[in-house]
């Protein structure tokens, strides 16, 4: 139902500017606005953009130029988390009915489970699995013998949990993902590689989230650790014995190797790749593509394959992009080499004594 922009301005804790009678019947971003909707912009940057939108009325930040508006606004704080209320409001999510556990799930009769647990049909919870309260496994989700789910925990469509798993209070496992499948290390043995032990486990922390099709491997003797907050994108790989810290922002298509070690508030951008073994100190920053091959200090903003410094890489960079013009530079300069060097030849051969003479 259409609502009025100054009822959402009060929903949404923002200021109103303009016509506070105007009834709004949806919210979308500037790409799909139509003309009854309102929108959202975050930077003033992004004046220009709004001012071509079809919407009605919009979300804007604070010290937004509101004399380049061609519509109502509300002006917020934190435009966000403003936009996403208003989003909840026209598009509210259909709410999750309590089903227990279905009968079409495969219960071990060792499990130990909350009685406000639930469990879809097609999941399978093995012996001796504690589940916590309010906690919630999707259709086709395998939690496999001595895993432990704490509380409001989810576990996707067919994530599979190998055993002895820890995820703790919630934290969220996507669809597909696998938690504690066995590390890829193996010894040569009479001419045949041969796997490392897998006696290890996975602890996921608490209120941590592991993206769709990722995948963090067991530790060899002991536990590979994602700690408390961090975040993981879809398709990243935390290989065995790995220990990463709290808070941590892991995006899509990353790859850490064995045994490599995190502090906390880290972020790895796309595709990043971490070699074994090495440490990332805390609020280190990996931009896209970064191959590390070492430690990094905290703080340290790595660039490039292999990284190094941001500075330092973009330095690099720079010279890289006029090695074009310096070939041709060097090349000029060869030619004048030559002709000096061939004119002083000519000079040395003109003034050497002849035989007859002599």
């Amino acid at each position: 139902m259409p609502t009025t922009l100054a009822a959402l301005a009060h929903l949404a804790g923002g200021e109103l500017v303009g016509d506070g009678s105007l009834e709004i019947s949806g919210a979308a971003t500037l790409l799909d606005a139509q003309a009854t909707d309102i929108t959202f912009v975050d930077r003033s940057e992004r004046a220009a953009a709004l001012a071509a939108a079809p919407a009605r009325a919009a979300v804007v930040p604070q010290g937004f130029p509101l004399e380049s508006l061609k519509m109502a606004a509300i002006v917020a704080a934190d435009v966000h988390q403003a936009f996403t209320t208003l989003v909840l409001h026209f598009r509210p999510p259909r709410p999750e009915q309590r089903i227990g556990i279905s009968p079409q799930a495969i219960v071990s009769p060792s499990a130990r489970i909350a009685e406000d647990v639930d469990v879809h049909g097609g999941a399978t919870i093995g012996a001796d699995v504690t589940i916590g309260a309010g906690s919630t496994v999707y259709p086709g989700a395998r939690v496999m013998a001595g895993c432990k789910l704490g509380q409001n925990v989810k576990i996707h469509p067919n994530a599979v949990l190998y055993e002895r798993t820890i995820v703790g209070d919630n934290s969220a496992i996507h669809a597909n993902v696998v938690i504690g499948a066995h590390g890829f290390g193996y010894r040569m043995q009479e001419g045949v590689n041969r796997p490392a032990a897998q006696l290890g486990w996975v602890e996921i922390g608490r209120d941590c989230e592991i993206g769709a099709c990722s995948t963090v491997d067991r530790g060899t003797y002991g536990p590979t650790i994602i700690g408390d907050g961090t975040k993981l994108d879809n398709l990243v790989m935390i290989a065995h014995n790995c220990r990463i810290g709290r808070h941590n922002i892991i995006c899509s298509q990353v790859g850490v190797a064995g045994s490599t070690t995190t502090g906390d508030y880290v972020v790895m951008a796309g595709q990043v790749g971490v070699r074994d073994h090495v440490h990332i100190g805390e609020r280190a920053i990996l931009s896209a593509k970064a191959g590390v091959s070492s430690d990094v200090p905290a703080g340290a903003h790595m660039l490039g394959t292999p990284a190094i410094r941001e500075r330092e890489q973009k330095i690099q960079f720079a010279a890289m992009s006029k090695l074009p013009e310096m070939r041709r530079q060097l090349k000029r300069l060869q030619r004048v080499v030559d002709e000096l060097v061939g004119a002083e030849g000519s000079a040395e051969e003109h003034d050497a004594p002849t035989k007859d003479a002599a």
